[in-house]
């Protein structure tokens, strides 16, 4: 019930409400309140007035693969044709889109390299936000791509997957296990960039991006759309999916941004700016969901004070805590 309170003091704010609590209760048996404990609690009473300006019709495709664990990705032009397949199964019942959105390595091969993933996706009359691996000069891209048949436009994620995606402190690694020589890094990108649909301005988030905090409040200056590709294949049936949702449902409450979520396995969904989930799949099954979203340009207070909010939020708890102690002496 709290949980707005992200789109003023972002995700430090709403753990500092978690404290907040704690110290209510500690109070009102004390029978000492203070405007200070308990103003922060009126944020609650402010309504989200969040006004869209146009909607995009999308379709989130979640393929399913082939089977869970880390080889999963063996079959890398299996999980690619699921994905085709509940493409256009989708397109025939909601053939009016604007674009189609699909997880991260969904096309875990370079599709600029592989003639048969690269006309396949040719043969789509949407555009197509897709996740793919992308290797160029010698390096390795987990990308995000607008794809259509005239042009695409490549992001490659930043903040990458420590074990996952790369070996930190490789040469400490390497002397622990020798089996870390065998696998190779991927290559951070540098720069955010902005996918251009009509009227909407999307940036694209992948995976483990989600908890960069600066990263989530310039897609949110950016963007009047979030899109977050993932890929729960790894995790199998555990919670982690689960997980990550609830993490995207903070993430839109804190931008005031509504977002899509789609996953390889599960759950994808489609999320508004107040955190409700308005649709979404079940696990481990190919499915796809239909949505008219809103695009919003105005920003949170969260991120109209950026820093600050944060700030803010430090010195409010250092002053509670002063107070606090000043009562238990």
């Amino acid at each position: 019930p709290y949980a707005k309170i992200a789109s003023y003091g972002g995700a430090a704010g709403l753990s500092a409400c978690v404290v907040l609590l704690a110290l209510l209760i500690y109070f009102v048996f004390k029978k000492q309140l203070s405007v200070l404990i308990i103003a922060p609690l009126l944020l609650l009473t402010l309504p989200l007035n969040t006004t869209e300006a146009g909607a995009m019709k999308v379709l989130l495709i979640q393929g399913n693969v082939p089977n869970y664990g880390l080889d999963f990705n063996a079959r890398a032009k299996a999980v690619f044709y699921n994905h085709v397949s509940e493409s256009n199964r989708a397109l025939m019942q909601f053939p009016n889109v604007d674009f189609l959105l699909w997880p991260e390595n969904a096309v875990d091969v370079d599709p600029f390299q592989n003639k048969d993933v690269n006309d396949e996706l040719n043969s789509f009359s949407k555009p197509l936000i897709l996740g793919a691996i992308v290797n160029k000069g010698g390096q390795s891209f987990n990308s995000s791509i607008l794809w259509s048949n005239k042009q695409q436009i490549i992001y490659n994620k930043q903040h990458l997957t420590p074990f996952g995606e790369y070996i930190p402190l490789r040469s400490l690694a390497t002397k622990v296990s020798p089996l870390a020589k065998q696998v190779s890094d991927f290559t951070p990108g540098d720069s955010q960039v902005i996918f251009k649909i009509n009227s909407a301005k999307i940036v694209p988030v992948i995976c483990y991006e989600l908890i960069d905090d600066s990263l989530l409040e310039s897609a949110a200056n950016s963007a009047n759309l979030i899109v977050v590709q993932t890929n729960s294949a790894t995790f199998g049936m555990s919670a982690e999916s689960a997980q990550q949702l609830s993490i995207t449902r903070i993430r839109a409450i804190e931008h005031s941004r509504n977002i899509l979520s789609v996953s390889t396995t599960g759950f994808s969904a489609v999320i508004d700016h107040s955190g409700k989930i308005i649709k979404s799949t079940k696990m481990g099954v190919a499915d796809h969901l239909y949505a008219e979203v809103g695009l919003i340009d105005q920003l949170s207070m969260r991120d109209r004070l950026g820093d600050w909010a944060l700030i803010i939020t430090l010195i409010w708890l250092l002053l509670v805590a002063r107070r606090a102690c000043v009562y238990r002496r």
